[in-house]
Formats: C-alpha cells, structure tokens, sequence
C-alpha cells in the first residue's frame, strides 16, 4: 500500500513547527468556510442589500463616501419623516458606514475597481472570517488550543450568527458581533496581565463596539458584573483594579465621542451598574491599602466613619439625581429585557417588530443544533477549572441565555458563547476519550487498571465515533439552514411552480422604480413604517415614517389613516401632505408578509395616543374574536382604508381554479366587500404580481371636494 508523503518542505519542519503550521491550515480553513458559506444568496440571485434597515445603512454609506465624513455628520434628512426631517449624524451608530467607506476608498486607492454597494454586500462575510479568528484567541485564554480551533470551527458556520451576517446582510450586527468579541478577549488579557496596555486596547476595542451597535451596553454590564463577582468570590486583586479603571474611565470617554451616545454613560440607568462599579473598586483599593497601613483599631474606626460618610452621600445623590431627571429611567427595550410583556402592554411599537419577540424553544435547535447539548458540558468543565477568565465566560453564557429567551434577536449574542463553551466541552470529551484508543499498543496497562475499565479502547472508540458523527451532522444542518432560511433576501422573492420552475418575484423593486421615474421628484409617499428604508433608498422618493421608529406619534397617525374609513383617512392624509400611498398585498400569490396580516399593530399603535383614542382593537374583530376578510368579518375591518387599497378590484380576479373571484390565498378566505370603489383615491400602479400596490391622493377640486 502507497503511504502518502507529504511536502518536502513540512518534513523538515520540526515537530513544534508541524503542530503551528497544522493550526494555521485549520483556522485558514475555518476562516474560509466563515466566508464562503454566506455566499448563497449572491450565487442564486445577484449581490444586492437584503432586509430594510441594510437599505437606510447603504444609503448612508454612499453619501459618506462621495460627501465626506463632515457632510455626512451634518447631514439633515429632509426624505425622511416628512415635515419632521432627520439629523442622521447624531441618531445613528456611524461605526458600520464608517468601516465600509474606508474599505472603498481603500480597496479604490489600490486601484481595485468596487462599487460601494458591493463593499455594503460583502463586509459582513469578511468579518465573520475575522469573527473566527478572534473566538479562537478568546477560547485560547479561557482554554487551550485544541479547543479554541473547535470552537472557531463551530462559530464558522453556526446558523445563529449566520442569520444576521449573511452577504447583502449590511446592518450594524455584521460588524458588532467582531467587536464584542474582541473586546472580550482583550479584556480577558487585561485581567490576566494587569497591564495598562491591554486595557486601553480593550477600551479602544470597546469604543468600535460603541460605534457599531447600541448592543454595546450588554458589555457594558457584563465587564463590571464581572468585576462584582471577582470581588465577592475573594479574587478582586490589583491586575484587575488596574484593567477595569482603565478599560471604563477610557471607554466611557471614547464612547462619550460618539454624538447619538453623548452623555448617556453617565446619565442613564442602564449605565449606572458599571459607574457603581467602578467606585466599589476604589473603594475596595483604598481599604485594601488603608488595611495595609493602619492597625485593627484605627482601621476599624476609619472604615465605619468613611462607610457611613459616603454610603449616605451616594444614596442621597442618587435620589435626588433620579428625582430632578438626571439619571434617566431605563428605556422601554430594556424594560422588555426583563419583563417580557412590558412592550405588548404599554409600548405597541416595540412589540409590532418580529425580532422582538420571545424565542422558542424550536429556535434555539434551529440556530444552534449540538451546541445546545455541548454548552452545559463546556460550562461543566469552565466550572471544573475556575479562573478569573473562566468566571467572565461562565457569567456570558448565563446572561446571554437569559436575553436570548426574552428577544429572538438576541439569539445573535448568544451564539458566540455557545461556539466557545461547546468547543471546550468538544475538546475536551475528544481529549479524554482518545488517549484510552488503542492503548494497549503503545503501553502495557496493569491487571487492576484493565478490570475497573473493561473495554477501555472499544469504549473510547464508540464515543469518537458519535462525536464525528455529530460533528458532521452539524455541519450539514449549519449548511442547509443558511441555505434555506437565511440566503433570500426579502427584496427578491422566489417559489416553485407546479412543475418545479423556480419563480422570482422581483415587485418591491419593480414598485420602487415605478416610484421613482414616475412621481414628482418631491413626491411623500405614505406606507406603513417597515417599507420606509427602502422606499428612500431605492425609489428616492419622501416618506412620512421609517425603521427608525423614533415618533411613536407620527407612527401612531399613520395607522389612524390605515384604519380609518376613506373619508376620514382622507382628511389625515390631507393633514400630513401626502401625494401617494403604498401597501403591500399577498392575497394573490399568497406572501403571508403583507399589511393585511400586519394590519392589527397598524390599529394598536394607531389607538395608543389620544388623537387616535376612538381607535378600539376590539372593533376590528368579529364578536367572538376573530381576524377575518369575509363577509362575517367586522364592519369596521371591511371598510377601513388599509382593506380597500388592498382588496381594491381583487373581487374580479380568479386566484385559483376551484376558488370563486376575490379568494385571498393568505387568508383561505373569499373577501367579504367585492364591490367597492373609491373616490379619495385612484390607483397608481400594482405590481405584476399584485404584492406592491401604490394608489395616488386625489386633490381638492375648485369647490374644496374631492
């Protein structure tokens, strides 16, 4: 038998050098695979932004790489939030756009010909390769390196971080998850060391994080919960005084650089846990120091006086901060965080985002898959050999579960603890099973030792065989669910027909186009808020809401309108200067996404202010509580603007072959009100498709009618 040789240049390497080139071949590797697995969507379809809110960041991205970062700081939005306006510089993280056009002008200056959307397409791939290397430098220094190798295999391709990092997926995510984990492990080396310089490239790491995601403030209460937890286990020592002091004094000054941030640090509740924090440690330096230098006696009656002195003048500052408004209350989304039904019953428009709500249990399998048996096995083995480094990822994995439950989005956060704990676990199982493989050819073992572990090698060799077994698993599911649940983007639609042709509905930017070669250049366009960064960046045309979701009020007036009867909806849409208006309609080719669907947020959110008062849920229902667009659906629901636009001529239209005309194939239902029409508003254009739908605002006639 032919034995394989390999190249003469690693035979000469010695053994040392062997193991460093193997470890460099698997991270490579990894890092290759990190990228080319998100490529789907750019082979089936072309490289184009997915989602909504990629859409506001591309377009921001090219106005800061052909104006300049001191336009586009300055730059005021008049497109969006018609008459309100949008000062982009200071509400937005700028970390993503800034990356991106650097990467531009970069690649530009090197003479490599790119168009800025296609840097926009590609970065997220690029640092999840990056996102690789890191979890491997992190994992290194809470482990060893065969684990920290699995574990940046895992992160290569977990579904979970995959979901927001796909190539088109250009949100804030894409980059975010790479700072958060390089400001971990270089935090962890700040602990381990003590040194200045591994804090202030921490705090450096940190303020990128800042700049990218407003996740940010996760890490920062995960540092000093850290920090807590190292002083009431008796391990707060210097190194750590040393790191945190510097990582939050220059953190918090860098962060404070970023203008949507400003002095929030410092002034809201969800930063006060690290402040807190940080003057325990002083406190805690200083009696460590005064212990060392006094007697029993004087250091007693100097820790009683001095805990009485600024116990009472912290807790008196806090008050009255607090009570004159200083220190602001925590914000709704972190109310949701640990009240889960907070949102649904006080804030509708936090609730009405589906990445908002709470995770299954089926969706933890689903992005996660091994990793969810694997995590408690790494937490086992973190608990096993606790260390400073050890106590930091073991606090991560708890917390992180915990948010991850509350918010589905969350599960991004997540996924990254679960690669490196399960990675440890992974290793470490293989580790300790393989040395029994064959044992007894390379030693002779005792008689005792072969009667308390019978069948020592058969047994090692089953588990190896269910790990690789398992391994592959994984990897075949990591493949398929970024094949089949996160490779399509929303923008571009596809399906099978009867036959097995692939059909692509391509009406969002069929509409968009319309909209944009075919309407006054100042045209405002009403639609719901989901399509309002899209609309701006691709059809350039004005919106009264978007995304951002900023004005809960003026959010709130445009679901009046949606739910209101045409003549008074009118009257809003007078009201707002509106010239066209835009829904999107599944009924025809069964997109269950549509505004129908969304249609019951559009009424809470529109009756959770008090011009929208007389807006009652209730009457959109049919008296024994039900959703329904037939005949017995209410009547409030069968005339509202919202289900005439949609439905406007569908009554005519024969949808299936055995279905009467008007057969909605979202709802299984045959519509309730066919023969309408209207008199406020006359249609536009509708996509080939029917799933865009845009209907133009009559004017006032001489007389002041419609």
């Amino acid at each position: 038998m032919d034995v394989v040789k390999l190249p003469k240049f690693i035979s000469n390497l010695s053994t040392e050098k062997k193991e460093t080139f193997l470890k460099l071949v698997i991270l490579s590797g990894a890092a290759i695979l990190a990228f080319a697995v998100r490529l789907f969507s750019v082979l089936r379809y072309e490289s184009v932004i997915h989602e909504f809110d990629p859409y506001f960041n591309y377009r921001t991205t090219k106005f800061l790489a052909d104006e300049g970062f001191y336009n586009f700081h300055n730059w005021f939005d008049d497109r969006a939030w018609y008459p309100l306006g949008r000062i982009i510089g200071g509400t937005i993280y700028p970390g993503l756009m800034v990356t991106s056009a650097i990467f531009y002008h970069v690649l530009n200056f090197a003479n490599f010909s790119i168009d800025v959307r296609n840097v926009c397409v590609f970065l997220a791939p690029f640092f999840s390769s990056l996102t690789v290397i890191v979890t491997y430098l992190l994992t290194k220094e809470l482990s060893n390196v065969s684990s920290a190798l699995v574990s940046a295999c895992l992160i290569a391709a977990v579904p979970g971080y995959i979901s927001r990092s796909v190539a088109g997926s250009y949100d804030n995510e894409g980059i975010a998850i790479f700072c958060m984990l390089l400001t971990y492990w270089l935090w962890v080396r700040s602990v381990k060391t003590g040194s200045i310089y591994w804090s202030a490239s921490c705090a450096i790491a940190y303020f990128y994080m800042v700049s990218s995601w407003g996740g940010y403030v996760f890490l920062i209460n995960l540092i000093p919960l850290h920090v807590l937890t190292l002083m009431i286990v008796g391990r707060f020592s210097n190194r750590v005084y040393v790191a945190y002091s510097t990582v939050y004094v220059l953190g918090t000054i860098l962060s404070m650089q970023i203008s949507f941030v400003g002095f929030q640090p410092v002034s809201t509740s969800e930063h006060m846990a690290s402040l807190g924090v940080f003057g325990l440690c002083q406190i805690l330096a200083f009696y460590n120091y005064a212990k060392s230098k006094l007697t029993q006696k004087q250091f007693d009656a100097l820790f009683r006086s001095v805990a009485i002195f600024f116990g009472s003048i912290a807790a008196i500052g806090i008050v009255v901060l607090t009570v004159t408004g200083k220190i602001a209350p925590w914000t709704g989304r972190f109310y949701s965080l640990l009240d889960p039904s907070y949102a649904k019953n006080n804030i509708p428009i936090i609730a009405s985002v589906s990445e908002h709500q709470p995770t299954s249990w089926s969706s933890f399998y689903f992005d996660l898959q091994i990793l969810v048996i694997f995590f408690p096995v790494g937490l086992y083995y973190c608990f096993k050999s606790l260390t400073e480094a050890n106590i930091f990822i073991i606090l991560y994995g708890m917390t992180s579960i915990y948010f991850a439950g509350v918010m589905v989005r969350l599960m991004l956060v997540l996924a990254p603890v679960m690669c490196i704990l399960s990675g440890i676990g992974i290793s470490s199982v293989l580790v300790t099973y393989m040395k029994n493989l064959d044992s007894s050819k390379g030693e002779k073992k005792s008689k005792k030792s072969d009667e308390n572990y019978p069948k020592k090698s058969e047994f090692a060799s089953l588990v190896v065989f269910f790990m690789t077994f398992i391994l592959a698993n994984y990897a075949f599911h990591c493949v398929w669910v970024t094949s089949e649940a996160y490779s399509s983007p929303s923008i571009v639609l596809s399906a099978r027909s009867g036959n097995g042709d692939k059909i692509i509905f391509d009406d969002f930017r069929e509409a968009y186009y319309w909209l944009r070669y075919n309407t006054p250049e100042d045209a405002k366009v009403m639609s719901w808020w989901d399509y309002g960064y899209q609309i701006t960046a691709m059809a350039n045309r004005t919106i009264l809401v978007d995304n951002n979701t900023w004005n809960n009020t003026h959010i709130s007036r445009v679901g009046q309108a949606m739910a209101s009867p045409e003549d008074k909806a009118y009257e809003i849409m007078r009201e707002l200067d509106v010239d066209y208006v835009l829904v999107i309609f599944g009924g025809m080719v069964g997109y269950s996404s549509d505004d129908i669907n969304k249609f019951m947020w559009m009424v809470r959110i529109g009756g959770s202010t008090e011009k929208g008062a007389h807006i009652k849920e209730s009457d959109y229902y049919t008296p024994q509580g039900e959703y329904r667009v037939d005949k017995d659906g209410a009547p409030k629901l069968l005339n509202c603007l919202m289900y005439k636009l949609s439905y406007y001529r569908f009554g005519q239209v024969y949808t299936e072959g055995d279905k009467p005309p008007g057969y909605d194939r979202v709802r299984n239902a045959e519509i309730g009100n066919k023969n309408f029409e209207l008199s406020k508003l006359e249609e536009a254009y509708t996509t080939e498709h029917w799933m865009v739908r845009i209907f133009k605002v009559k004017d006032l006639d001489n007389r002041g009618q419609p």
